[in-house]
C-alpha cells in the first residue's frame, strides 16, 4: 500500500512537530481505551419461484467488538473484530447464501492508525468507509470493509473534504471474494462494483477518491464525489473506471412537519476494452421528496431514470448511495440502461401513540426498462415490502427487526414476443444487542 507508507512517514514527522494532547503517556492512551460490542442473531429465508437452487433459509450468530485508544501526540489506534457462525446449515443454504451470508469464522475488519491535527484527520489501515461512492454494506452478519488511507479536512467553513486511496476490500462472505470452504471473508485486491458485478468481486489495482460535502447555506447540503479505479479485471481484460456523483438536498422546516427535496446525478466512464464489450458509460438522475414528523407519519417518493443506451456503475461496495434501493432486493436493476424507476415509502413512528421504540415502513417500488439496442430481452421489476423495528425500552441496546419483500421480475423476449415472470419472496429477522 504505497500511499499509506507515504502517509505513515508524514505521521512521524508531524508527531514530532506537535505538542502532546490527549493522554499524557502511551500507557495512559491504552488504559483509557474505549470498547463497544454487539451480539447478533439473523434469520434469512428466501424463496425463488421454480428455482430450488436459490431457495433456502439460514440462521447465523456472531459478535462485533470494537476498540479505540485515547490520543497520544495526536495519534490513535482502532480495531474492529467481526465473527459469523452458521449452525445447522444445510447444503441448500450453503449454495443459496454462499455470496450473501453463509460462512463461519472471524475477521479483523478494522485495524487502523489515526492522526489528528487541528481540522485535519488521517486514518490508515483497514476501516469502514461511508461515502456516496465508497460504502460498505452492513446489512449482513459481516460488514464490508476496505484497506485504505483517508484524509479528512474541515478548514473551510461548513465544508468537509475527504480524500483517499484504497487497494483492498473485504466482502460479506468468502464466496463473494471468490474463495471456497465457507470461512470468514478475508481482504483481497478485488472489490464489488455496484451495478457491474452483482455478487462477484473483481480484481482491481487501487482506487483514488475525492469527496466534498458543503453545508454552509442553512438547510442546504451539497455533495460531490469522484472515484478513479485502475485496472479492473473483467474476464481476461483490464479497464480503468471513473465514477462521479453529485447531490443537492434542501430541508424545509414547516409548521408541524419537515419537507426535504433532493436531486442526485451520477455516472460512470470505462475505457477499452470494457467500453467495447459492456455498456457502462451512462448517467443516472433521481429526484426525491420526503415528508417527516407529521404526527408520527413520514413519506418518501423517488423517481429516477438511467440513460437509454448505457448503464451505470454505482460505486465500490454494496451500499454505494442510491435513492432507489428497495428494502431487501436493493438497487442494481435501477442502474441498468433504459430504465425508469419509482419508489414510494410510508413510515410511522409508534411513539406518537405511546409505543416507544417501535417504527414501521411500507414500501412499493417498480422499474420499467425499454429495449436497449438489439438486446434480446428487457426486464421490469415490481416490489412490495414492509418492516418493523423495535428498540426494546426495557433492555437498553436490544433491537429486534423483521423485514419482508416480494419482488416480481417480468422478462420480455422480443424474438418470441413473450413475457415470463419470476417471484422472489424474502423474509429477514434480526436480533441485536449493543453494549
Amino acid at each position: 500500500m504505497k500511499f499509506s507508507k507515504l502517509l505513515f512517514a508524514v505521521f512521524i514527522v508531524a508527531g514530532f512537530a506537535t505538542s502532546s494532547f490527549g493522554a499524557e503517556t502511551l500507557a495512559d492512551a491504552f488504559k483509557n481505551s474505549k470498547f463497544k460490542g454487539e451480539l447478533k442473531t439473523y434469520y434469512f429465508d428466501k424463496e425463488v419461484e421454480n428455482n430450488s437452487a436459490k431457495s433456502a433459509d439460514i440462521i447465523s450468530t456472531g459478535f462485533v467488538l470494537s476498540g479505540v485508544t485515547d490520543k497520544f501526540y495526536g495519534f490513535g489506534l482502532g480495531a474492529t473484530f467481526q465473527s459469523n457462525y452458521a449452525p445447522e446449515v444445510d447444503r441448500e443454504a450453503k449454495n443459496a447464501f454462499n455470496k450473501d451470508m453463509y460462512g463461519s469464522g472471524a475477521v479483523l475488519s478494522e485495524s487502523y492508525l489515526t492522526y489528528d491535527l487541528s481540522n485535519t484527520g488521517i486514518k490508515v489501515g483497514r476501516q469502514f468507509i461511508s461515502t456516496p461512492l465508497v460504502r460498505g454494506s452492513g446489512s449482513r452478519m459481516v460488514k464490508e470493509s476496505f484497506q485504505s488511507a483517508t484524509i479528512t479536512n474541515k478548514d473551510l467553513s461548513g465544508t468537509t473534504i475527504v480524500g483517499g486511496y484504497l487497494d483492498k476490500f473485504q466482502g460479506r462472505t468468502s464466496g463473494v471474494m471468490g474463495e471456497t470452504g465457507g470461512d470468514a471473508p478475508q481482504f483481497g485486491k478485488k472489490a464489488i462494483f455496484l451495478g457491474l458485478s452483482g455478487l462477484t468481486a473483481y480484481e482491481f489495482d487501487g482506487a483514488y477518491s475525492l469527496a466534498i460535502i458543503n453545508k454552509s447555506i442553512q438547510n442546504l447540503t451539497l455533495i460531490g464525489q469522484y472515484v478513479a479505479v485502475g485496472d479492473v479485471t473483467v474476464g481476461v481484460n483490464q479497464s480503468d473506471i471513473d465514477i462521479y456523483y453529485a447531490e443537492g438536498k434542501y430541508l424545509l422546516p414547516m409548521d408541524g412537519y419537515k419537507l426535504m427535496l433532493g436531486v442526485n446525478h451520477r455516472g460512470s466512464k470505462t475505457d477499452a476494452p470494457l467500453h467495447a464489450t459492456k455498456n457502462y458509460d451512462g448517467t443516472y438522475t433521481a429526484v426525491k421528496i420526503s415528508l417527516r414528523d407529521l404526527a408520527g407519519f413520514g413519506a418518501n417518493f423517488v423517481a429516477a431514470t438511467t440513460s437509454s443506451d448505457d448503464g451505470v456503475i454505482g460505486g465500490i461496495g454494496n451500499a454505494a448511495s442510491s435513492y432507489m434501493a428497495t428494502m431487501i432486493r436493493a438497487s442494481s436493476p435501477t442502474l441498468t440502461a433504459g430504465t425508469d424507476s419509482f419508489r414510494l415509502d410510508v413510515t410511522y413512528d409508534f411513539s406518537a401513540i405511546g409505543i416507544k421504540g417501535l417504527k414501521g415502513i411500507l414500501q412499493y417500488g417498480w422499474t420499467e426498462q425499454d429495449r436497449v439496442g438489439s438486446a434480446a430481452t428487457s426486464a421490469d421489476y415490481t416490489s412490495y415490502a414492509g418492516s418493523l423495528k423495535y428498540a426494546v425500552p426495557a433492555v437498553k441496546g436490544l433491537t429486534l427487526s423483521v423485514q419482508y419483500e416480494t419482488q416480481e421480475k417480468a422478462t420480455t423476449a422480443y424474438a418470441s414476443n413473450t413475457t415470463t415472470t419470476v417471484d422472489t419472496d424474502e423474509l429477514r429477522f434480526r436480533a441485536s444487542y449493543k453494549f
